[in-house]
């Protein structure tokens, strides 16, 4: 993966992507359904700008900072409390703010700033594992872009991907066995080779060539899979071997609970 700096680049760009998508909505559109039931596209918005401060905090605790440290330790406390709900009711209570989009903007900024100053070596805590800056950065990369894709949908714009989602199909590939673990299924032994065409043309790899399961196809679609943002039916994505075929039918790139995943739209494939 790349380093820390251009992860941080990739990131700002991605939620400047975003921006640009909401930056000129009649307030009325902020309520418009997105294909995530029961939210908005404010509530998308609201929640990626929770979540950026949430990680902000965290870490900027992680360079040393008492305050926020404290303050990320309350924020875990309480989503413990209501492991189910949390990050519903914190999009719902941040979607009314008047001022949502301004505070968006100054939380994302803040936490790629604080991203890297980071001390190396140092981990992030987390709700999950305890990370990296730049496993970190990649996570708020694959959340903006999912997110993005949903407001993207609400307004029935067709976004120009980039090489950015390298990030996000990494986060697909790493997360085989975790996907496996919340279906409740154990993941097989051996590795599977991933080979996906990037928006450039560049082909990324991932895995052992020789991999007898393997996944191929296009990296745009393959991420639209492991977000679960379109059915399968509708994506350039091929499995050869009865492993893979199963893993893509279960992938998620997110974490809690299964997803719901989308329905069948009948889109064109790449």
């Amino acid at each position: 993966m790349a380093d820390l700096d251009s992860l941080a680049g990739d990131l700002r760009a991605e939620g400047d992507d975003l921006d640009a998508l909401v930056a000129e909505l009649a307030p009325e559109r902020w309520a418009a359904p997105t294909p995530a039931a029961g939210w908005t596209i404010a509530h998308q918005i609201a929640h990626l700008s929770w979540t950026d401060h949430v990680a902000e905090r965290t870490t900027s605790a992680a360079s040393g900072d008492a305050a926020a440290e404290e303050e990320f330790a309350r924020t875990l406390k309480k989503a413990w409390e209501n492991p189910t709900g949390f990050v519903d009711d914190a999009a719902e209570e941040e979607a009314s703010n008047p001022e949502l989009l301004g505070a968006w903007r100054t939380r994302r900024h803040a936490m790629t700033d604080a991203l890297k100053q980071v001390p190396s070596g140092v981990k992030i805590q987390w709700f999950g594992p305890p990370m990296s800056a730049a496993s970190m950065a990649t996570a708020r990369l694959m959340e903006t872009w999912a997110h993005g894709q949903d407001v993207a949908d609400a307004l029935g714009v067709t976004r120009v991907p980039t090489d950015r989602i390298r990030g996000v199909a990494h986060i697909g590939v790493r997360t085989r066995d975790f996907a496996y673990a919340v279906n409740e299924q154990t993941p097989p032994a051996e590795p599977f080779g991933v080979e996906l065409t990037a928006p450039s043309g560049e082909v990324w790899t991932w895995g052992p060539d020789d991999a007898e399961q393997r996944v191929t196809g296009s990296a745009l679609d393959f991420c639209l899979l492991v977000t679960q943002r379109a059915h399968r039916d509708d994506l350039d994505v091929r499995a050869d071997g009865a492993d893979a075929a199963h893993w893509l039918t279960i992938a998620q790139a997110f974490a809690g609970p299964p997803g719901q995943g989308r329905d069948k739209a009948g889109r064109e494939k790449a």
